[in-house]
């Protein structure tokens, strides 16, 4: 499938740069497959913050270049003024306006047909006022947060409906947050779920004593894996909970691996190192810190369990990365994790968010005899290829209704 003469502006915060390469990495996996098949152009926006270096939470973004290509994709970086904790109402406005000039420059030479906007505030509303200011239709893609999190406040809730209203189509990663955008009022015919993928030439299964090697890891133990930015909502001090309470019951060859860096939202990090010395657990439970996307297929290849605590998630593409290298998952079951793990041949969904209730769900995953090449085939059935002809199919079929 292709659409050559099809262009295509995607317009999102949530993408990777020179300075942040995990960001938004599901995003570029999609985009990335999408440029296959027809013209696409990213603007990818960031805060604007000076070049103050005694500002080390912020200086990097200060670095980051106008523009840069990743892999196929020509992306360009303009600034916009971004307030912390204040003034949230106001941050689809700021974006608009520091785009607006990137984006006016950028028709002369691509003259797009749709705007392509990811996360619905403050990115889907800033892709509303750029639709309107250039009269192009758009879409919305609702990935987690911005719809079982951000409504909460009422006068972002209002912008968030509207912003879905006008859109010529929402793509929603999930059925659980098709259901809660109708429950906003958005017409059930509009809102198309369409699930991130798995790259399958990133994530395959190696052998486990190798990857546990290359990882050095110990070969003699069972271990529990969980990947993720280092926040409160992923559930790592619940999992480093739970371990205490299995080494309580007796599994004293456990080892929790947990890789991820701390976010914008502060020293995660450091809570945590706190927690497991407070308990003793200093030989039961590895910080690792971040990986590249490359390695990752070693930890989790090394692993005998992915565990994911989450509060809320959209679609965790965690989970299929782990299934496509032959791990079984345990996760809580909050929004589009049930719409993964959609079988016990492929994990365990935990009931309650408690330290109990997943304690009692890695001891049930660790007596289980888990068919690996089962969950290899389930995940490989979900690429991103795949993924990208659906959403081509979404954009044709709102430009085909605009011009009509």
């Amino acid at each position: 499938m292709s659409s050559n003469n099809l262009k295509i502006l995607t317009f999102t915060t949530l993408f990777p740069n020179h300075r942040f390469p995990l960001h938004g990495l599901f995003v570029k996996a999609r985009m990335k497959e999408v440029a296959k098949l027809c013209e696409l152009e990213v603007v990818a926006p960031v805060p604007w913050f000076p070049p103050f270096y005694l500002l080390k939470r912020y200086y990097p973004y200060s670095q980051i270049q106008r523009e840069e290509w990743m892999e196929n994709l020509h992306v360009s970086h303009p600034r916009f003024f971004l307030f912390p904790e204040v003034g949230k109402i106001l941050d689809g406005l700021w974006l608009f306006l520091g785009a607006y000039g990137t984006v006016k420059k950028l028709q002369r030479r691509f003259p797009f047909d749709l705007i392509d906007a990811h996360y619905a505030y403050p990115d889907g509303y800033a892709g509303y006022l750029l639709a309107r200011a250039f009269d192009k239709p758009y879409t919305i893609t609702i990935r987690g947060s911005d719809i079982n999190l951000l409504p909460r406040y009422p006068l972002r809730r209002r912008l968030i409906r509207k912003t879905l209203f006008k859109a010529g189509r929402v793509i929603a990663v999930c059925q659980a947050l098709k259901e809660a955008s109708i429950q906003l009022g958005i017409p059930k015919e509009k809102i198309t779920v369409i699930p991130n993928g798995v790259d399958l030439f990133r994530f395959f299964p190696i052998d486990k004593q190798e990857a546990r090697k290359v990882a050095n890891l110990p070969l003699d133990r069972r271990i529990i894996l969980s990947v993720g930015h280092l926040c409160e909502r992923k559930g790592f001090h619940l999992l480093i909970d739970a371990m205490k309470e299995l080494i309580k019951r007796g599994e004293k060859d456990l080892l929790l691996v947990i890789v991820g860096g701390n976010t914008h939202e502060g020293d995660f990090r450091k809570y945590l190192e706190e927690r497991i010395i407070r308990q003793g657990l200093e030989n039961h439970v590895l910080l690792a810190g971040p990986k590249p996307p490359d390695e990752l297929r070693i930890w989790y290849s090394a692993a005998n369990l992915f565990c994911l605590a989450s509060s809320r998630e959209g679609w965790p593409n965690v989970c299929f990365e782990s299934l496509a290298c032959g791990v079984p998952v345990i996760a809580t079951r909050v929004w589009g994790t049930p719409e993964v793990i959609c079988s016990p041949d492929y994990g365990l969904l935990v009931e309650e968010r408690s330290v109990e209730a997943l304690a009692a769900k890695i001891e049930q995953g660790l007596k289980t005899e888990w068919d690996s090449k089962k969950m290899i085939a389930y995940a490989r059935q979900n690429t991103w290829q795949g993924v990208a002809g659906k959403v081509l199919e979404v954009f044709e079929s709102v430009s085909k209704s605009r011009l009509g």
